[in-house]
Parts: C-alpha cells; structure tokens; sequence
C-alpha cells in the first residue's frame, strides 16, 4: 500500500511555484535507540503496519550523532533560528545510557552555538529512571517526559515488559524519583483507554504531580480503525476529564489538548498535532541517520515515514520538499473535502494527519476520529462560551 495523496498527485512544483513556502524544521525527534525493554499492546512503533525498526540499528552511533548534530547546526544557520528543540526518544531511550543521551544534546549544541538555544527532553516509560540518571539529566538541562497511563496497576494493565509482567512497581519508584527533581520533571504522555475510568485516570494521574499532561487518541486509521466502537466513545471519555478538569478549583495541571481546542476557539495560534492547521515543523533522525516523517505514521503502512534521506547526504532542506512533509504544512489546503466546508475546521483541522489515512488513497481524508472531535469541540466550545457569559475572568481560562 502507498499514499496516492499527496506522494504521486500532490504538485509540490507547482506549489513553490505559486508562492507557498517551506517553514524550516524546528523540532528534531532523535532516535537513540531502537529497541524497547517494554511491550505495550497498542504501541504504534512496534505493533504498527511499519516495521522498519527491525533492520534499524538498536543504538545510535558516535558518526550519526556528530553528522546529525552538524546538519541541524547547517539547518538552523541558514534559516535564521533562534531556538530549537530536541527531543530523545526511541524504543526506550534510556537503553542507550545517559552518556549517550547527554552527549547528543551537548553535540547539537556545540554545533549550533550560543545564538539558538536548544531545548532538549527525553521520552521515556519511567522503568528505567533512577537517582543518578535523573539527577545528571537534570545537570544536563535535559527534561524528561514519562509515557504512563495512570497512576495505578490497572490502568497500566496495556504496559507490560516482554514477559507480559507488569511495568508499574519499576514506573512508580521512577516517577518518585523523577518527583523530588521537579526542575527536570517535563510532564506525562497519556493514551487513552475508553476501558478505562477517566476520572480515576485524571485523578491518579494529576497525584503524580505531573507540570503538564497530554491525553493522546490511540494511533489509528481508516485502514486499522479504532479498538473501541459507538458514535464517539473517545469524546465521551475526554469530556468526562475535561468537565473534572475545567471545573477544578485552583490551577488545573495545564493538559495540552485542552489548552489547544481553547486557544483554537478563541483565534488564538495552534501548536498541536492533534487539532488544528499549524504547519508541522518536526523531523526524525532515526537510528541510522535516516531522515524521516514523525512515527506516527507507521500505523498507516510499510515504508509510510520514510523519506529517502539521510543525514550523511542529505541536509534538512533537502527532506522540506518531500510531498508528506509539504502536505503536513499546508493547513487547511490539506484538508478533505467535507473538512472544508465543516464549522470546525479551523479549530479539529482535520485531526492527526496520521488519523486520515485510508489504504490506496492516502491522507486526504476526514480523521478515523471526526465524530469524537466533533462533540468534544463543541462541548468544549459550549462550557467556555457559558463560562465567558457568567463572567468567568479570562485569565482563568488562559491559565488552563
């Protein structure tokens, strides 16, 4: 299976052409390992349609992190950037160590000076976080982000090692210690369960003491749908947390998707892959040095985020013509027919590109997930105009 739309029909010559400009990278995803020590049932890398992992390097080598480094420098030089980030990820990345964790970061810095500061964070499960690893992250102005969902046995029954052995007891003393070092403490990446409870999720979840939180839609397509069936099982669950979430006394931990539809509805500029129709600037470098599209897309077929570039020839101007990545920054140019005449497009934008997928078309496409988005963006719409009209100060809102 390919993507019709946009890899053979989408005219990116003619595009440039008529005006439409590149926007530079500014997010760089690197693959620091390949493999992972957990074996999570919904996982997009390994259970997804790609499975190029298995012919990947399991870590990134010393010639990889120097040339990677050297073209993101060569990338931020020539357009301009002041700031940039870099987020570690894998597999696990921590499988790899923390020298090779800091000595990437450092290596990128190095190469990019002091005039474009370089935000760097890792993603990792939480099993492998210890005293001495959080604390020389921390020393190495390295965030770190925990994947969990929730903050009980249960609710992580999905997260389990490759003995089918529960991940937790290792996920819990990690984020106890990642809690005492709230200065690297970067937040949690939850998926969504409709099988599970969304209250207990939300609750268990912010007794973690999470910074930040952001609540993801399971990867699927039109070609592998969703576990979960009915109208919008999805909406239901997240309106449920958000209701709990927006009514809470004090300040609510910020939750991304939240915060994003809220922006979107008030006119305010999108950063999300999940809603809206800002152009996508992250790029892959993946174990070997190839360049790629986010992994997201593996759920959708063999080959999906490959580009055919690589570090070693390839600089990252080189990967801005590729058609997936010019699809992913057009903005509502992308978008399907019935998304553009919908009242939500601004604000749903089509949903996550990877959600549109369906086999021998291509992306051009209505989510897998528009009935969901539909009705959790006009129940959020509905309780933040109510809000608005009963005189809720608006730094309260904006502050969520």
């Amino acid at each position: 299976m390919t993507a019709r739309w946009p890899l053979e029909t989408l005219d990116v010559a003619g595009l440039r052409r008529s005006g439409v400009r590149a926007v530079p990278f500014r997010q760089f995803v690197l693959k620091v390992h390949s493999r992972c020590n957990l074996a999570c049932g919904y996982c997009y890398v390994y259970e997804g349609a790609d499975s190029s992992w298995r012919d990947r390097p399991a870590a990134v080598s010393a010639g990889v992190v120097r040339r990677t480094a050297a073209r993101i420098a060569e990338h931020a030089t020539a357009h301009g950037l002041s700031s940039l980030q870099l987020n570690l990820h894998g597999g696990e990345p921590l499988l790899a160590g923390v020298d090779t964790l800091v000595g990437y970061v450092t290596a990128v810095r190095e190469a990019v000076g002091a005039g474009c500061r370089v935000d760097a964070s890792v993603q990792t499960n939480g099993t492998l976080l210890t005293e001495d690893r959080v604390r020389r992250l921390a020393d190495a102005g390295i965030g770190i982000g925990v994947s969990v969902d929730g903050g009980t046995p249960w609710l992580n029954r999905h997260r389990v090692n490759h003995a089918g052995r529960s991940s937790w007891p290792a996920v819990s003393a990690g984020l106890e210690v990642l809690r005492r070092h709230p200065q690297a403490y970067a937040g949690i990446l939850s998926v969504i369960d409709p099988d599970s409870d969304p209250v207990e999720v939300y609750t268990s979840l912010t007794a973690l003491d999470p910074p930040s939180m952001d609540l993801l839609l399971p990867h699927a397509n039109w070609a592998h749908p969703p576990a979960a069936r009915g109208p919008h099982p999805y909406a239901d669950w997240l309106i449920q947390v958000f209701d709990l979430w927006f009514d809470s006394a004090g300040q609510a931990v910020p939750i991304r998707l939240f915060r994003e539809i809220i922006g979107l509805l008030l006119g305010l500029d999108g950063g999300a892959e999940a809603v809206g129709n800002s152009p996508m600037v992250a790029v892959v470098v993946d174990t070997d040095g190839a360049i790629e599209q986010v992994d997201s897309l593996k759920t959708a077929y063999e080959g999906a985020p490959a580009t055919g570039r690589d570090v070693f020839r390839h600089s990252f101007d080189d990967v801005l013509d590729h058609p997936g990545v010019v699809a992913r920054q057009l903005g509502r140019r992308a978008l399907a027919p019935e998304c553009l005449v919908c009242p939500l497009a601004a604000v749903c934008g089509g949903g996550n590109y990877a959600h549109r997928y369906r086999a021998d078309e291509g992306f051009l496409n209505p989510s897998v997930y528009c009935a969901d988005l539909d009705r959790l963006i006009r129940h959020i719409a509905d309780r933040v105009r109510r809000a608005a009209d009963l005189g809720t100060p608006s730094e309260t809102i904006d502050n969520r």
